[in-house]
């Protein structure tokens, strides 16, 4: 299978890209509590932009201050925080990569409440159910505003000249409470049946719509599969690919201009990032989250404690080997349903395997998050001829495990040839500005 078909153009709509590789959304704590920007963020940006990504889907993006899954993420809440955009796009643009803002709000999950807020709007008054964070149900007046604040996000997107936006529907936040049977327990039309839970995200889709006009980049981002009891066993499957297959299909009505792929109805969880569980690296960083959510000391004890450690770890765990691609049957699944091209992540860093998931039909791209982590030049050493990378993300997580006491970066010390190469890779991000 040759790798030349990750280096074709992709054709949207409203876009091109240069190739089939695009940084899935992921950074770190790199900004101030309040929301603004720092060089830190650019830094962190041009290391894939400089790697040749094709395309780069920013971290996890708030809309309004509600919405926030964690302090210091920038945001895109209000017009002041153009300017910071405007940079940061100006300057990914400089490596003939495009940049997609993605546009999210957490709802009843976040990972540290922020002060402002410490109860979220949800579909439901019920806290999650893996950390506890407390909800609220939301009004109708908390949902025209949440609607209004995608599309003012969009528009400020727009402004700051970058590329298109994600609306974020996957992994737990907001958008997945709604559409969710599992979580979702309105009894209006926004709950029940499948059209009712998709409303909000379709008038949300809509609303962007008829803010930036036809001519800007759209996508979506869904868990196509949630898998809601793959952690905890009595909760309720939720939505699947069959379900899915029909939001799409009205997404693809309302305006999208492509779907992205994931799994799992919360974050994080075993099939999102799949890989291995360290229950001592949990323990080691999970105190930052213990006065959070109502069930955050039960996760502690059972991160440290034997036996529940073990059966924990059994639950959550993947085989690493069996990592990259998971996504990609339901991929398929919407790309024979819709129109518009279907990005899917999913543990991907092996340049066979991507070139025949596009050939075959599967999807259109790839995003990528750890493997670009582990090689933030993944895109060149495909070029160069290597199937895998010489030193390969391993999927321990430990990236995962990290990121909210540390800065993101690959920890895993097996990749390197010392402690101190590791260090230097994560603390790179804090260099000058280049």
């Amino acid at each position: 299978m040759s790798a030349g078909t990750i280096f074709e153009p992709l054709r949207f709509r409203n876009l091109e890209v240069k190739n089939r590789i695009f940084r899935s959304n992921v950074a770190g704590r790199f900004d101030h509590y309040d929301g603004r920007g720092t060089q830190t963020r650019i830094n962190w940006e041009l290391k894939f932009a400089r790697g040749g990504v094709g395309a780069i889907l920013s971290s996890w993006t708030a809309v309004d201050e509600r919405g926030k899954i964690v302090p210091s993420f920038a945001g895109i809440e209000r017009d002041e925080r153009i300017p910071f955009w405007r940079e940061l796009g100006e300057r990914v643009h400089e490596h003939d990569c495009r940049f997609v803002l993605q546009l999210a709000h957490g709802g009843r999950q976040r990972d540290v409440p922020t002060l402002a807020y410490p109860r979220g709007l949800s579909s439901t008054r019920k806290p999650d159910p893996l950390h506890g964070f407390e909800a609220e149900e939301a009004t109708r007046a908390d949902l025209d505003a949440v609607k209004r604040s995608f599309a003012a996000g969009a528009r400020r997107a727009r402004a700051a000249g970058l590329d298109g936006v994600e609306v974020h529907g996957a992994n737990g936040y907001l958008f997945t409470q709604f559409l969710s049977s599992a979580i979702n327990e309105r009894e209006d039309e926004y709950g029940g049946s499948l059209e009712n839970r998709a409303r909000l995200l379709l008038e949300t889709v809509r609303a962007i719509r008829a803010e930036v006009g036809d001519d800007f980049h759209v996508q979506v981002k869904l868990s196509t599969t949630e898998h809601g009891n793959a952690f905890l066993p009595w909760l309720g499957e939720g939505n699947t690919i069959d379900d899915s297959v029909q939001v799409c299909r009205w997404l693809e009505e309302a305006g999208a201009d492509a779907i992205h792929v994931s799994s799992g109805n919360t974050f994080p969880h075993p099939e999102n990032p799949a890989g291995e569980f360290s229950t001592e690296d949990m323990v080691r960083t999970y105190d930052v989250m213990l006065s959070s959510g109502v069930h955050t000391f039960r996760n502690y004890l059972g991160f440290r404690l034997w036996p529940a450690n073990k059966v924990m770890q059994k639950r959550w765990e993947r085989d690493p080997a069996e990592v990259a691609g998971r996504c990609l049957p339901d991929a398929r699944r919407v790309k024979e349903a819709v129109s518009i091209p279907v990005i899917v992540t999913g543990g991907f860093q092996q340049a066979s395997l991507i070139a025949a998931a596009i050939e075959d039909g599967s999807c259109d791209a790839v995003s990528i998050a750890r493997g670009l982590i582990a090689n933030n030049d993944l895109v060149e050493l495909f070029r160069a001829g290597h199937d895998l990378p010489p030193r390969p993300c391993t999927y321990c997580n430990k990236c995962l495990y990290n990121v909210l006491e540390h800065p993101l970066g690959c920890y895993d010390e097996r990749r390197f040839t010392s402690r101190e190469e590791m260090v230097a890779q994560i603390m790179s991000v804090y260099a000058s500005a280049a």
